[in-house]
């Protein structure tokens, strides 16, 4: 009786409304996000990280309130709210951050699965979209995962075709060559090339000269594939046949 008498009931009575209340403010919290996920459309990750940060302030703030009716000194609460406040902060600024990432590749759609793309030097098929990452297929078979706060702050290059045969990638090769060919024959050799090609592909391959130096001449050589799967034969394909060609028409000279 005695251990009985020294509770402090009224004490105990506040700690457990205040655990329940935390507990119904979770609940509540979390089914109205999840109602508004639902509703917006939002990405499973974004949303997922949404009911996470909701979570974690929920909690802090019961831990904080638990510590302050359970007559914790002032010094001590001090203290662990400045923790909490900082794992809050923290949490957040990567939530934040990775919903804004999330956020604008959904919105804008600079790509999407299946894209062949080139992103921060890394080209290839889009895998997976997360709120993290995008998951690309090199041509070496290798599978690259590129934060999408990331792919915030750098170019994308997306090779779908933007006209009306939009089905298609169009995948552009840059050439250099010296000045040891004539232009015309050196453009008749990449006709060649593409005659080996008009019939095989779902639209003729094209060329056109980009640039001049004054040691090389640069043109760019597109190729038009349904499945982007083939860029990762016909890429190095061609620019062995094109190769051939040339050191074929430069020994003849």
């Amino acid at each position: 009786m005695s251990f009985l008498e020294n509770i402090d009931w009224e004490t105990v009575v506040w700690l457990v409304i205040t655990a329940a209340a935390a507990v119904i403010l979770e609940r509540l919290i979390t089914r109205w996000l999840r109602r508004l996920i639902k509703k917006t459309e939002m990405p499973p990750d974004v949303g997922n990280g949404l009911i996470l940060t909701g979570r974690l302030i929920i909690l802090v703030g019961a831990a904080i309130a638990l510590l302050s009716v359970g007559g914790v000194s002032s010094e001590v609460l001090i203290s662990f709210s400045a923790l909490g406040g900082a794992a809050v902060g923290f949490a957040s600024t990567r939530t934040i951050g990775n919903l804004i990432a999330g956020l604008f590749i959904w919105v804008t759609r600079p790509f999407r699965v299946g894209d062949y793309v080139r992103i921060d030097g890394v080209e290839g098929i889009v895998q997976e979209i997360t709120l993290n990452y995008a998951k690309i297929l090199t041509p070496s078979n290798t599978v690259v995962s590129i934060s999408t706060q990331r792919i915030l702050d750098r170019d994308i290059t997306n090779f779908r075709f933007r006209g009306e045969e939009s089905n298609l990638f169009c995948y552009g090769l840059e050439l250099t060559f010296d000045y040891s060919l004539s232009t015309e024959k050196l453009e008749a050799l990449l006709n060649k090339v593409i005659e080996h090609y008009a019939e095989k592909l779902p639209k003729r391959p094209e060329f056109l000269q980009s640039r001049l130096t004054s040691s090389a001449r640069h043109y760019m050589f597109y190729i038009y594939v349904e499945d982007p799967k083939d860029i990762f034969v016909l890429q190095p394909q061609i620019l062995k046949e094109i190769t051939q060609e040339f050191e074929k028409a430069k020994a003849k000279t």
